[in-house]
């Protein structure tokens, strides 16, 4: 663990505070590859992935993002063209290890990726990921005094005094996946419920999520390959190294 931290601390070396930001729109949409750091490349490989959801932040304290897809080949790791525009939590970009329950931060990191989810029975043509159809009843415990907190459950089996419900009336979670954040070991109060899902219509900044277009949400599922261990890398784009 304390090896694994220690890379993570590479990859976030030149980190700035977050602070609250303006929810300004994420940059428009380039081509240009972005190189991978070397740090990222080490802890990518040390999990024995294959695929990473690269999302670069710029400033730790806006909302903007852009979402890279990576595979590792031959040659190493290098991105797939488009990167995605993207935005993340309303208040930026929390440093490592301190983001919170409900302080509106995505938190810096590498984590598994999860489960898809979403309102259709059944995913789109073409998805091989695992996926899990949400009804009303389903809902994500982010309450850390629960004994499922970051657990998904339905109603009828939680005495959580709060949670996220999984079928939103705004149709935010209409499709998504889930991130491993906090999930091994679970820290209390360290933050749940982190998803990568749709944008809202004024793309604005997210709970402590990564939002993206539905098109280019539906791309990216249709490219992630189940036997990959895809990561999910949060950093900011200021450590190249």
């Amino acid at each position: 663990m304390l090896a694994w931290r220690f890379v993570l601390m590479a990859c976030c070396l030149c980190l700035a505070p977050a602070t609250a930001g303006a929810a300004e729109p994420p940059p428009p949409r380039s081509d240009a590859p972005s190189p991978v750091p070397t740090s990222l490349a080490t802890a990518l490989d040390a999990a024995g992935a294959r695929q990473c959801l690269w999302v670069v932040v710029a400033d730790p304290a806006s909302i903007s993002a852009q979402l890279i897809r990576l595979e590792r080949g031959a040659e190493g790791w290098q991105p797939v063209l488009p990167p995605f525009p993207a935005v993340i939590g309303r208040r930026g970009l929390a440093p490592l290890g301190e983001k919170r329950e409900g302080d509106g931060r995505t938190p810096t990191g590498i984590f598994p990726l999860g489960t898809a989810f979403g309102y259709a029975s059944a995913p789109p043509a073409g998805i091989r990921w695992p996926y899990r159809a949400m009804t009303a009843d389903d809902i994500w415990v982010d309450d850390p005094g629960a004994p499922d907190y970051i657990t998904l459950t339905t109603r009828s089996r939680t005495s959580a005094a709060s949670f996220e419900e999984m079928r939103r009336s705004d149709d935010l979670y209409k499709l998504g996946l889930v991130v491993a954040y906090n999930t091994d070991p679970v820290v209390k109060g360290h933050g749940s419920a982190i998803f990568i899902h749709l944008w809202g219509a004024e793309r604005a900044g997210t709970a402590g999520c990564i939002a993206l277009a539905e098109a280019d949400l539906l791309r990216l599922l249709a490219w992630l390959d189940p036997t990959a261990r895809t990561q999910v890398a949060i950093l900011p784009s200021a450590d190249r190294r």
